[in-house]
């Protein structure tokens, strides 16, 4: 077996995107007609009297856009509204019932409806002079058509005419869009209308208590407030949770056996943090667990309340000795155990509230495990309330929460619920000793889109449960709460023992759960994730000796982050390998984007540098290109690239898929392969500015030679720092970090 190497010292090179977009650009299945433009004002005419007739407790109004397909940010409107800055008053995004469109919803002044009605009238008064059968886009990007038109007789400019009829051959409709009510006591996030939530709140009507407020948009109402908002502006309400959640149950097996455990006491093992019901401190390990009683005084306590935090505590300290099938070679971890909850019905705002003020003052722990899970589905336009605190404390912090993927409390319950919607976080679902789905696993996607679950791994089932401590003794459990503490275990031991970055970690379990599988399909994606992983660490740190597989990790500052030092070992000048790419980042997420959650994207492109110096990626994609190359080679659809390449997504994988008959590939005048990661954002230009992305590189000779020494070679000529992966040498290395030192 190989050693994955670590290579370091040759920062990636930053650069800005070398050419400007090439202005407005027209839907290729649209004409544009003067109908179109008519209807579509006569609709602004009628939401502003609505607006004017309607007591609202704001200044501006609310609009939402029909488009009429899943619009990529430079097909947004850009010219109707505020113009190019429309982005910026975006307050929620949503997709249609069948998913292929998306709704849009922007916070207006008034004038800026009166703008966008002149606008679309001086539009349609040209098309009326000139173009009585529409605007195809052939018309639209012929020069000597567009740029003989007299503009100035028409009070108007060619950037605002173009932009419009672009803006128009994206617009389905126009409409002020009504959450479906739900009267019961509520989280509620409101659509942004610049006011103070507290305030705005008051001028409805309903006074709430500041320690009700979860963000500046989200709140938790009882049910007669909920009904009374419902009641005096259902347009304000972007989206609506229940906030008692009940624990997804787990299975356990209600017999107990006393046998006398014993363990050593903890020295240097890393802590692992677990936010979870309560523990028992009479258990045998209890040593092991640091324990903070959260739950309020007042609340009742039961016996049941201990059983499923102890039990989830065992695993991460004691797993392997209980369970030996699944002894994955990583020792013992020490617990900082907070109980948070008892296992009856949680309020999710209080849940929210501590987990924010746990993380805050524990700042030395880097892996977190978490176990509880909602009953209640997660919903297809919005990240839950819970999820999406998890998020902004894992941009904020360098933590990652390895999270349940809930398990089913009836058969009429499929989704996963939350927080397993958490983008940030490695959601983990649960399989059978066989590898199979469990009949308990739940399903994602989230935002029908996100890949979540991440990964699968042993959550025990008939053929064979898993083995925990719970305070009435030893015995046997099922669930995805079991599967969870696994994943967390490995984590920290890359993070915390072998000293790699959370980035790289997390995109490490994932590639060892992908291997070469490069199409899994929806059905499987929902369930498994991106695949079961391994249960032997080994098998995650080390590979076969056919294949070479690295480790890089940077920052991203601008458009382009690349590297094109990537010394790939020759056969005859020719390159006889297969290879495949995983990456892993932590953005910036805003849930009031609704389905357009993630603000930053960050697209991996890697492959031999080409004799004109592009590259020639492994998996051909044509995405982020500066428009000084062929835009027509290069164009895609923003369904097809986020169904293809995963736009958007904080996990990229690219690969070659094995073919019975592979061939060597050609090599050009650079003998270096070269990787690029090229940053968009949606909103703010700076919210990509300072992300980390780790990486992880696998090359397979397909002739089974094994070149890694070659391979080093070329890179330490090259100017890298090759670091191994030696489990012995970086535990020697943790060991030393971490003892004691007496001075005489």
């Amino acid at each position: 077996m190989n050693n994955v190497l670590e290579l370091k010292g040759k920062r990636f090179m930053q650069a800005n995107k070398s050419v400007r977009g090439g202005g407005a650009a027209m839907n290729s299945r649209i004409i544009v007609k003067n109908e179109q433009l008519i209807k579509l004002k006569l609709k602004i005419e009628q939401i502003k009297d609505f607006w004017q007739h309607e007591k609202k407790p704001f200044s501006g109004v609310l609009i939402s856009v029909h488009y009429n397909k899943i619009v990529a940010k430079s097909n947004r409107i850009a010219g109707l509204f505020k113009g190019k800055d429309s982005n910026f008053a975006i307050v929620g995004a949503k997709f249609n019932e069948d998913k292929s469109k998306h709704i849009i919803t922007y916070y207006l002044d008034t004038q800026d409806l009166d703008n966008s009605m002149d606008l679309l009238s001086k539009v349609n008064s040209v098309l009326i002079s000139r173009f009585k059968d529409g605007i195809s886009k052939s018309v639209f990007e012929n020069k000597s058509i567009i740029d003989n038109i007299p503009y100035e007789q028409f009070s108007l400019t060619k950037t605002d005419f173009k932009q419009v009829i672009a803006d128009v051959s994206y617009i389905e409709d126009f409409d002020v869009d009504f959450s479906t009510p739900e009267i019961k006591e509520s989280i509620i996030t409101l659509y942004d209308t610049g006011l103070d939530t507290k305030i705005l709140l008051k001028n409805i009507g309903i006074d709430i208590m500041s320690n009700r407020i979860l963000d500046n948009q989200t709140v938790y109402l009882d049910k007669k407030e909920v009904e009374f908002l419902y009641e005096k502006a259902p347009y304000l309400v972007a989206m609506s949770t229940v906030n008692l959640s009940q624990l997804s149950p787990d299975d356990f097996i209600q017999e107990y056996n006393q046998e006398i455990m014993s363990i050593p006491s903890p020295t240097i093992e890393p802590t692992i943090g677990v936010i979870d019901t309560l523990f028992d401190k009479s258990v045998y390990f209890s040593e092991w667990v640091d324990y903070h009683d959260m739950v309020d005084d007042n609340i009742p306590k039961s016996a049941d309340d201990y059983r499923h935090g102890t039990a989830v505590s065992s695993i991460i300290v004691d797993g392997a000795r209980l369970n030996p099938w699944l002894n994955d070679g990583c020792g013992r971890f020490r617990v900082r155990h907070f109980g948070v909850a008892v296992n009856s019905k949680f309020s999710s705002v209080t849940i929210i509230k501590k987990i924010k003020e746990i993380i805050k003052n524990n700042k030395d722990i880097r892996v977190w495990n978490l176990s509880l899970g909602s009953n209640q589905e997660i919903f297809d336009n919005f990240i839950s309330a819970e999820a999406s605190i998890l998020d902004q404390i894992q941009y904020e912090n360098n933590v990652i929460f390895v999270v349940a993927g809930t398990n089913k409390p009836d058969d009429k319950t499929v989704k996963i619920g939350s927080p397993a919607d958490s983008i940030n976080s490695m959601v983990v679902n649960a399989v059978t000793k066989s590898g199979l789905s469990t009949k308990y696993a739940r399903k994602g996607l989230a935002l029908s889109f996100f890949a979540k679950p991440d990964v699968s791994y042993y959550g025990g089932s008939e053929e064979q449960y898993i083995k925990v401590c719970e305070p009435l003794g030893v015995t046997y459990v099922a669930g995805t709460s079991f599967a969870a503490p696994w994943i967390a275990r490995k984590l920290s031991y890359l993070i915390d023992v072998l000293g790699l970055g959370r980035e790289v970690a997390k995109a490490m379990i994932i590639d060892a759960a992908r291997d070469w599988n490069e199409n899994p399909t929806p059905e499987e994606v929902a369930l498994y994730g991106h695949g079961v992983v391994p249960i032997k660490i080994d098998d995650i740190i080390q590979t076969q000796n056919d294949e070479i597989k690295f480790l890089v990790s940077d920052i991203s500052e601008k458009w382009n982050t690349y590297n094109y030092y990537f010394p790939i070992p020759l056969k005859d000048d020719k390159y006889p390998y297969i290879a495949r790419a995983t990456m892993c980042y932590f953005p910036i997420c805003n849930r009031s984007q609704g389905v357009d959650y993630t603000n930053t994207e960050l697209n991996l492109h890697f492959g031999r540098i080409k004799d004109n110096g592009e590259l020639n990626e492994i998996n051909n994609d044509k995405q982020n290109q500066n428009e000084s190359l062929n835009a027509e080679t290069s164009y895609l659809l923003e369904g097809e690239a986020r169904e293809k390449f995963r736009k958007w997504d904080n996990v990229k994988y690219v690969a070659e898929k094995p073919k019975d008959r592979m061939k060597s590939k050609k090599s050009y005048s650079n003998k270096n392969w070269g990787m690029e990661i090229k940053t968009n954002n949606r909103l703010d230009p700076r919210d990509g500015v300072g992300i980390r992305f780790g990486v992880v590189v696998t090359l397979k000779e397909i002739y089974g030679v094994n070149r890694i020494d070659e391979f080093v070679k070329n890179c330490t000529l090259n100017g890298w720092l090759v670091n191994e992966i030696n489990i012995k040498n970086r535990i020697d290395l943790y060991s030393k970090v971490n003892e004691d030192i007496e001075f005489l």
